[in-house]
């Protein structure tokens, strides 16, 4: 193998893990179907465990322990910032190069969730010239 393809081939991998990276933080932030749940909303159900759990039974104990943990867990996911600026930035720097080589269209894209004003930031058009 030559030395322009062993760089070919690095800059190829290292194009499919910045565009993944991107996709997966994208993707991260989208909820399930169906009502939101909110930070308070969970606030409350774990109140209303906290309340519950020193009269259930020890299985009904066990199971309401493991739903506040869930809970927590969740409430703590929907607090937390996702700071998609980094992942962005390198994203645009990729995202046109691994388009052209991998026959990925604007609208491909934009089916999974990447903002139009990002895929305009990397130069890739609606249509693939």
């Amino acid at each position: 193998m030559s030395s322009d393809h062993k760089q070919k081939l690095a800059q190829g991998r290292n194009e499919s893990r910045v565009v993944s990276r991107y996709l997966e933080a994208v993707t991260a932030g989208k909820g399930k179907r169906g009502r939101k749940r909110t930070p308070e909303s969970i606030s409350l159900q774990i109140a209303r465990i906290d309340q519950e759990i020193d009269t259930a039974s020890a299985i009904r104990r066990l199971e309401l322990t493991q739903r506040r943990s869930d809970l927590a867990l969740e409430k703590e996911r929907l607090t937390a910032r996702v700071d998609l600026s980094a992942v962005e930035k390198d994203f645009v720097k990729v995202a046109k190069s691994y388009a052209a080589r991998n026959g990925i269209s604007y609208a491909s894209f934009r089916t999974l969730g990447v903002p139009a004003d990002v895929l305009k930031k990397a130069g890739i058009a609606r249509t693939r010239a």
